[in-house]
């Protein structure tokens, strides 16, 4: 749709980025002569009254949330639009990162900068409380950080306000399992303690690199109740520990935490007293509920993505345990997909290919190009009859084999780069998403600029490779790096909605 225009006033210029119920448009303003970000609910053809109501009511809380909300730490909500027989959110243009991906790309994050964004995260949701608001998915996909230092909480579409109704009465789990607090998975509506157990969720995996609770999703919800939080290191563990009480009583007030982030943010000590999992709830514990928990977890399964939540209701189809048929690897990125991530109004067609890796489908234009590739071992040379057994063992040579290679002759002809370049392997790092294991590396030339990015990750049986190439001067090596990464993640939709 880019050229278009919504009431007359917003010309949309270009997608950028999609996924589930939700696109990001870049938009100008032309009454104001500004650039604005307009968020577009995708309202699936397949969903009764019912569900397109619930979604248009998300939507609409969204607005209703942050519109009451001023605040430097919080993304801004200038319209709401109702065209095409769906909303389309107004809001202000951020440019920048989330701390998702920001994570996966460099690692874990210095403390210092973990407390300045906690910091500024926690200052931004007690505006929010302040207001009578709950954000409720507080999560590393929805703090943005923006180029010149902002950081900026997002995504307020699931956000609860006192005495409102909420979707989780109506039967949905609202927030992402890993980050919703132990309360609120019992059953219970939560409170501001709620969004701090999240806010200490999320700076656990800034500062260590991966979640506190991790695995399926039936796991993480499953630990989350039943397991302690495995503790931080450095200076930022005691008080991360204390947000992480299971208790919501035992957590610490939001402005002692904030006192403290401030501290540790400024290299000073914190003095906040670790609160251990010897800590008894004060309100009576409903252990019946982890079991409805975990078996909902098969059919209800939240995922980040575009600024949105992603809902798998009861009779849709839930991620197979193992993929036995062969897969059109060009299906898994729709056009919209290629060309948010290429950056080009007229997406490329997948062009299907293999090697002695395995099949593959890659999609080039002139200087940049995604490739995706699912890959094999000399003992199965069918990728689809791998277990998962022999996926977890191809992972680890793969991990092996980049780990020992330093240069490499790399070629893309399709997109120009012609004949053997000399290339340098970048540090091989694990990545805890997509999939349920993985690594990543780049790879750069002989000035030292990244050129291309890979991910390698695995998904029940099977072994992704996912990679994103540019020969253009101007993206930085961070965009590179978040552009291969939304690349592997969209893959990973596509392998769910096609197993």
């Amino acid at each position: 749709m880019s050229g278009g225009r919504l009431a007359n006033r917003y010309a949309l210029l270009q997608l950028l980025g999609s996924g589930g119920m939700g696109r990001v448009w870049l938009a100008r303003d032309e009454m104001l002569g500004r650039e604005v970000a307009v968020k577009e609910l995708m309202l699936g053809e397949h969903l009764g009254p019912r569900e397109r109501q619930e979604a248009v009511t998300r939507a609409v809380r969204e607005a209703q949330a942050t519109a009451q909300l001023r605040h430097p730490g919080i993304v801004a909500l200038h319209d709401v639009i109702v065209e095409q027989e769906r909303p389309w959110l107004v809001m202000e243009l951020l440019r920048g990162s989330n701390l998702g991906d920001l994570v996966a790309a460099r690692g874990p994050l210095p403390p210092a900068q973990v407390a300045r964004i906690g910091a500024d995260m926690l200052d931004a949701l007690s505006a929010a409380h302040a207001r009578g608001l709950q954000h409720r998915d507080v999560k590393p996909g929805n703090v943005f950080l923006t180029g010149n230092g902002r950081v900026v909480l997002t995504d307020f579409g699931i956000a609860r306000q006192e005495g409102q109704a909420t979707l989780t009465e109506q039967g949905l789990m609202i927030g992402s399992p890993g980050f919703i607090a132990p309360e609120r998975l019992e059953g219970h509506p939560g409170g501001p303690a709620s969004d701090l157990w999240s806010l200490g969720a999320t700076l656990f995996l800034a500062g260590e690199g991966s979640p506190v609770y991790d695995g399926t999703v039936a796991e993480r919800i499953k630990n989350t109740l039943t397991q302690p939080p495995r503790p931080a290191r450095g200076p930022l563990g005691p008080l991360l520990a204390a947000m992480l009480a299971r208790d919501p009583a035992a957590r610490p007030h939001a402005a002692t935490a904030l006192d403290a982030l401030r501290r540790l943010a400024a290299g000073q000590p914190a003095e906040v007293a670790a609160v251990h999992d010897a800590t008894v709830p004060t309100r009576p514990k409903r252990t019946s509920r982890l079991w409805i928990w975990i078996a909902a977890a098969a059919t209800v399964l939240l995922v980040a993505g575009a600024g949105a939540v992603f809902v798998l209701r009861p009779g849709e189809k839930a991620p197979p345990s193992a993929y036995t048929v062969p897969i059109d690897l060009c299906s898994l990125l729709t056009p919209q997909e290629v060309a948010a991530l290429l950056g080009v109004r007229e997406p490329p067609k997948g062009l299907p290919s293999a090697d002695d890796a395995g099949p593959k489908c890659g999609w080039p234009v002139p200087n940049s190009g995604v490739g995706v590739q699912v890959q094999k071992d000399s003992d199965t040379p069918d990728p689809w009859r791998m277990t998962a057994q022999k996926a977890v063992r191809l992972l680890a040579n793969q991990q092996r084999y980049w780990n020992r290679a330093g240069e490499l002759q790399w070629t893309w002809p399709e997109i120009g780069a012609k004949g053997n370049y000399q290339a340098k392997r970048g540090a091989v790092r694990k990545i805890t998403a997509p999939g349920e294991e993985g690594f990543a590396f780049e790879l750069s030339g002989k000035t030292g600029r990244v050129h291309s990015a890979f991910l390698l990750y695995r998904v029940a049986n099977l072994v992704v490779q996912v990679e994103y190439t540019t020969l253009n001067q101007k993206p930085t090596d961070v965009e590179i790096k978040n552009t291969a990464l939304k690349a592997a993640q969209l893959v990973e939709q596509g392998l769910r909605r096609a197993g």
